[in-house]
């Protein structure tokens, strides 16, 4: 009977349930290998299983590779997400400081905002997760950066992206951060009721956002669409000639000429309308104009003035 006793206190030491468990972590990855995912949830389960009365230092990192591998399964092999929010939330509960449970926030928080329409859940995952420094926290700024512009508050949106900027100045995501910047400040100017005071302040913000893009960064994917925004910007307080200009010069890398060129033809017919008959086919009321019209977009890839003419319908 002693010797019975004896028998069953080593198979339950922490030292024989912990070798345990890494046996059935090493059939579940096996498992999961062999695209059998059901079986290597079950050697994961066994594994938790084998933990549950271990104490022992290595209990925890055990634990923690377990759970990030039975969530992993649910969400990357079967694809249920219920499943696998439940035991990422599960690790992020026992193992909060464990490499583990900080990759879990990270895909956490993005099956919360593509499946569950839940960006501020998502948030909640990335700040976490940023307060614990990660090496890629540049980007995760800049994912919560985007969850806001995408919850319309503009203002966070705005400032979460100068923080990143600031923290980060050597990231490749600054002049993403700028980009996103310029746009909600844009946003701001036309969200609600704004006072003209407002509306022009947040103006002049967006269109430096989009200046310091384009003088530190003009090498970036993102220039010509700066550019493009800021003659945007330029068209609805009512100076066509610049937005013109700002567009035309766009036109050259811009992704979509088509749109590009379409915004040029109608700031062209903006200025035409405001042009007294009386004074001259092609004398603009406004003072300023100068003697050669900016340049179409036909112009800007090489076009005649006379090709450039008939492509508007002069």
């Amino acid at each position: 009977m002693r010797r019975s006793l004896l028998l069953l206190a080593l198979v339950l030491a922490p030292g024989c349930t912990r070798d345990g468990a890494t046996d059935h972590l090493q059939r579940a990855r096996d498992s999961v290998y062999e695209k059998r995912p059901d079986e290597a949830l079950v050697e994961y389960r066994k594994a938790l299983d084998a933990l549950r009365l271990d104490d022992s230092p290595q209990a925890p990192v055990l634990r923690a590779r377990a759970l990030k591998g039975a969530a992993d399964v649910y969400w990357l092999e079967l694809r249920k997400v219920k499943e696998a929010v439940s035991v990422y939330k599960e690790l992020i509960t026992q193992c909060p400081e464990s490499p583990e449970a900080q990759e879990s926030r990270v895909v956490l928080a993005e099956l919360l905002r593509v499946h569950f329409r839940d960006p501020r859940g998502a948030i909640d995952q990335l700040t976490a997760a940023l307060a614990r420094n990660p090496p890629q926290g540049a980007e995760l700024h800049y994912q919560v950066a985007k969850l806001y512009f995408e919850l319309q508050d503009y203002s966070q949106c705005v400032l979460e992206s100068r923080k990143l900027a600031e923290r980060f100045a050597t990231s490749a995501f600054v002049d993403d951060a700028l980009f996103l910047q310029a746009q909600a400040l844009h946003m701001q100017s036309v969200q609600g009721t704004p006072s003209t005071a407002d509306v022009q302040r947040f103006r002049q913000e967006a269109s430096l956002a989009y200046a310091a893009l384009l003088t530190r960064f003009g090498d970036s994917e993102l220039a010509p669409h700066a550019m493009f925004e800021a003659g945007k910007l330029k068209a609805e307080a009512g100076d066509n000639e610049k937005a013109i200009e700002m567009w035309v010069q766009a036109l050259k890398s811009h992704p979509d000429p088509a749109m590009v060129q379409d915004a040029i033809a109608r700031a062209r017919r903006r200025l035409a309308a405001t042009t007294p008959e009386n004074i001259g086919s092609r004398v603009s009321a406004f003072a300023k104009v100068p003697a050669r019209p900016a340049r179409t977009s036909v112009e800007a890839v090489g076009g005649s003035a006379e090709e450039a003419a008939r492509d508007h319908g002069d």
